[in-house]
């Protein structure tokens, strides 16, 4: 539970300073790697590199669709104030894979990308669950929720579901061989959105219930 003494900008704070720690490990193997220094890229830096942020956008995403089960059970209200600064730490993460692959692996080839999005099921995925956080990313100010008012804002930030899903087969596919991680986070998901499915089940039925005894 979080300590109810700490401020918002404090919480704030500190979580940005976490979400921030991966960019800044990879960047700081990479300085180590490039002055010839040891290193924890492992014998392929490219794999290691890409593998390491779609692993780290994966689970940003999936902490962003944590935090409202975690402020339902905490009863802690601030927590809410945190999805949008997760879920653009998550799009950061996405766009520093992407370049990744799109950089180091295909050396900005975009016929080479546009092929393996044709023909590589996971690529084709990956690409796919990009394209629904776009948006997101794009209208996650308060001006693009006053424009679109909260209810259209709402059922368009709702593409977060089909792309966590999405991200998460992505991985599935991805992973060569049995490897437990991809199905970590496939229960993770399965266990937020179910949250989510039983919480928007009781809230109807609670309404239907007050509808019944407001026409008795």
């Amino acid at each position: 539970m979080v300590p109810k003494s700490i401020s918002l900008t404090h919480l704030k704070a500190i979580f940005f300073l976490a979400l921030s720690l991966p960019a800044l490990w990879l960047g700081w193997q990479w300085v180590l790697l490039l002055g010839a220094h040891p290193h924890n890229l492992g014998v392929n830096p490219v794999e290691m590199t890409n593998r390491f942020l779609g692993d780290t956008a994966l689970r940003v995403l999936l902490i962003t669709l944590a935090i409202t089960p975690l402020r339902d059970l905490t009863g802690y209200a601030p927590l809410s104030r945190l999805r949008r600064m997760a879920g653009l730490f998550a799009f950061f993460y996405v766009c520093l894979h992407l370049t990744s692959y799109l950089g180091l692996d295909l050396f900005f080839n975009l016929a080479k990308l546009w092929k393996d999005i044709v023909k590589r099921t996971y690529i084709t995925l990956g690409m796919s669950a990009f394209a629904l956080l776009v948006p997101l990313a794009l209208t996650s100010t308060r001006g693009a929720l006053q424009r679109l008012g909260p209810r259209r804002w709402a059922r368009l930030h709702s593409l977060i579901y089909p792309a966590a899903i999405l991200a998460v087969v992505h991985h599935v596919f991805m992973a060569k061989g049995f490897q437990i991680m991809p199905l970590v986070h496939g229960a993770i998901l399965f266990f937020l959105l179910g949250w989510r499915l039983v919480k928007w089940q009781r809230k109807n039925a609670a309404q239907k219930g007050n509808r019944i005894s407001n026409n008795s």
